[in-house]
């Protein structure tokens, strides 16, 4: 996901994408775990899209300060 396409979200949407993606990221450590990850790359891509909103969100709570 790029970060252009997330700054257009708004806080809501972020916070709800990041416990989306928790979830994701917590359910490639269990497959990963078991054997069945076909994809592991995919943990890299989920851990840097919850990077770049947590980076959105820390921008936009330092604008308001």
């Amino acid at each position: 996901m790029k970060a252009k396409d997330l700054r257009n979200l708004t806080n809501e949407e972020l916070n709800q994408k990041m416990d989306e993606l928790y979830k994701k990221l917590f359910q490639l450590r269990s497959d990963i775990k078991i054997g069945r990850l076909e994809k592991p790359h995919e943990i890299k891509t989920c851990k840097r899209d919850i990077a770049r909103i947590k980076t959105i969100l820390n921008e936009r709570k330092r604008q308001v300060s």
